[in-house]
């Protein structure tokens, strides 16, 4: 776990495991998953996903369409999304329902999505933090436990669409906010409903990633430059890496 912004080794909640490739590295991922939405289930009636995008959790997601859950009990989110409009090619949603939701008999109502039709972004954000505070029946200013949050890095150490530098890296009170990559806006979960998880998944994968990793890991460096050091959960926080990204880690 991150302690105030520098990650503590002898934590019990922090896990790093380096495997051997990408396909161990999608079949541990798919592992911890299963065992904690069912956890989730087995003990509250319901389990709560917030996913990522990109490339690397693509066949996790192709994986869990060939799980035999109780889909009704099941509620997925998203940690982030570009603003394009759903059926854009770079939606995080579009990519999730190909690789997944389109495939298993999972309610309509249960899949809830960062929606892209306003013209201001920021409503956008406050409407989806209305929905949020809606199903978890919180107030404002309470922050719900999302049972997992799947979450990866770039290469600058961003995770969701945390940059380096944005102001996105300083919202403390609110759920959902706009991120910005090269001025183009994005809809994310801020680093306190993150930290807020059951449980944190980084799946971190290429030789790209080493030194994004070298600093996240580092005993001291800028969060506001490495916006994955803010991402110290109250739940576990499992870092599984590919050996080409966590070769330095094993």
């Amino acid at each position: 776990m991150l302690t105030g912004g520098v990650i503590n080794p002898n934590s019990m909640d922090r896990h790093v495991e380096v495997l051997p490739d990408l396909a161990a590295l999608v079949d541990r991922s798919l592992e911890l998953v299963l065992e904690k939405l069912n956890d989730a289930i087995a003990h509250r009636s319901i389990a709560t996903i917030a996913l990522s995008g990109g490339s690397t959790p693509k066949p996790l997601y192709e994986k869990l369409a060939e799980q035999d859950l109780p889909w009704d009990q099941l509620h997925v989110f998203w940690g982030d999304e570009r603003y394009v409009p759903p059926t854009h090619e770079d939606s995080n949603y579009r990519m999730a329902r190909l690789a997944w939701l389109d495939k298993v008999p999972i309610p309509a109502k249960n899949i809830h999505p960062m929606l892209t039709n306003e013209a201001d972004p920021a409503i956008a954000a406050q409407s989806h933090e209305a929905d949020i505070q809606t199903f978890f029946q919180i107030e404002p200013g309470e922050f719900p436990a999302f049972d997992v949050i799947l979450l990866g890095i770039g290469d600058d150490a961003h995770t969701a669409s945390l940059f380096p530098g944005t102001d996105a890296l300083k919202v403390r009170e609110r759920l959902i906010t706009v991120g910005n990559k090269d001025g183009q806006p994005r809809i994310t979960f801020t680093a306190p409903l993150i930290n807020h998880a059951r449980t944190v998944l980084f799946m971190v994968a290429g030789e790209n990633k080493q030194h994004a990793l070298s600093q996240i890991f580092a005993p001291d460096a800028d969060a506001m430059n490495y916006p994955s050091r803010l991402i110290q959960p109250q739940g576990e926080l499992w870092w599984l890496l590919d050996q080409s990204a966590g070769k330095n880690f094993s």
